[in-house]
């Protein structure tokens, strides 16, 4: 494997950075579940019970994510999360760049995030210069 630049794997801990405390903010949002979380997950379609087993999964996802070890576990669970998210949206029909487009862009910097800092992704997703 080969090893990461300084640049790129700071570059990689930045944007990974990003979707990392976005969503535990979400995730304990969700376990707090103040109202506006509350109204919000009823307004998607969801009981007020999926509100904890929610937080509790997102926090488990963005924890694996954010350790080196167990980040690619992580991110491919947030993949999956995120894709629910997405499938969310698409059922009440909420518009398309702003809420249902926005965990894809998560998902992005999430896998862009890990692409730039850890070479195990880079080896399995080479990128060539030259055909």
């Amino acid at each position: 494997m080969t090893n990461v630049s300084t640049k790129a794997l700071w570059t990689g801990r930045i944007l990974s950075a990003l979707p990392i405390l976005f969503l535990l903010m979400d995730a304990i949002g969700k376990l707090v579940k103040p109202e506006p979380v509350v109204t919000g997950t009823i307004a998607l379609g969801y009981n007020e019970n999926v509100i904890l087993p929610l937080g509790i999964v997102l926090l488990v996802c963005t924890i694996l994510y954010a350790v080196p070890q167990t980040s690619i576990l992580g991110a491919i669970l947030l993949t999956g999360y995120l894709g629910g998210a997405v499938a969310t949206h698409v059922r009440i029909g909420n518009p398309l760049f702003t809420h249902l487009l926005f965990p894809v862009y998560l998902g992005i910097l999430v896998w862009l995030g890990l692409y730039l800092r850890d070479p195990r992704v880079r080896a399995l997703v080479p990128f060539r210069s030259k055909l």
